[in-house]
């Protein structure tokens, strides 16, 4: 049906197509991971602000 040469190159093919969608997956979970310590960190940040600002000045938290 096909060719020696036109089953290689589509194997081959597919071969670099799953390896291009494996290293996204991979890339966009890094990428999640990241945002997702941001978002701890901003959290923390802000706690800590709000914990200095209510210290300093004898405001209640809401």
């Amino acid at each position: 049906m096909f060719s020696a040469t036109c089953r290689v190159l589509l194997t081959a093919g597919l071969l670099a197509g799953a390896t291009a969608g494996l290293s996204a997956c991979n890339t966009l979970s890094g990428v999640g991971e990241d945002t997702s310590a941001l978002g701890h960190d901003v959290s923390k940040g802000a706690t800590a602000t709000q914990q200095a600002v209510t210290g300093n000045t004898g405001l209640a938290n809401h």
